[in-house]
């Protein structure tokens, strides 16, 4: 009896940790998508600056705050960083290299993005497909995404 419940306890581990693996690989291309959108910010982080500028419209004040004092004067570097970011985490989840630490990094840039877009202020980010959905399967991926099959390093 004690056999088969673990047997059924492994068998169900499994099942899990290739639904995470799944999970990764589709989150990983989803951040590929999202920075090969942005590759045109290696040389010309204007085009970053002017999103900031158009945030500034609708931000409250502590957003306003933060774009006016972080990402407007740090716009050169983010420029930069934020494509590489996405395409690193991307890479990194497909092939399950340190898939925790990349769910995690993953996980601060999608915070960081909702919080300068202001979309936490708005009832349209409980229906946002980048909100929730991408929020939740990279903290799930942050909790639970050591050890998953077919990934680089175990």
């Amino acid at each position: 009896m004690a056999t088969q419940a673990r047997m059924r306890a492994a068998a169900a581990g499994a099942a899990g940790s290739s639904g995470l693996r799944i999970l990764a690989a589709m989150l990983g291309v989803f951040f590929i998508a999202m920075s090969v959108s942005k590759i045109a910010w290696l040389t010309d982080s204007g085009i970053l600056l002017q999103k900031f500028q158009l945030f500034l419209q609708k931000a409250p004040p502590s957003v306003r705050w933060y774009l006016e004092t972080v990402c407007i004067p740090g716009v050169p570097i983010f420029a930069r960083l934020v494509p590489l970011g996405e395409l690193s985490v991307g890479v990194a989840l497909i092939v399950g290299f340190w898939t925790r630490m990349a769910a995690l990094a993953a996980f601060l840039m999608v915070l960081n993005f909702h919080f300068a877009t202001s979309a936490f202020w708005s009832p349209d980010f409980l229906r946002d497909g980048t909100g929730f959905p991408v929020l939740g399967g990279l903290l799930a991926l942050a909790i639970s995404g050591s050890r998953l099959p077919l990934s680089l390093s175990k």
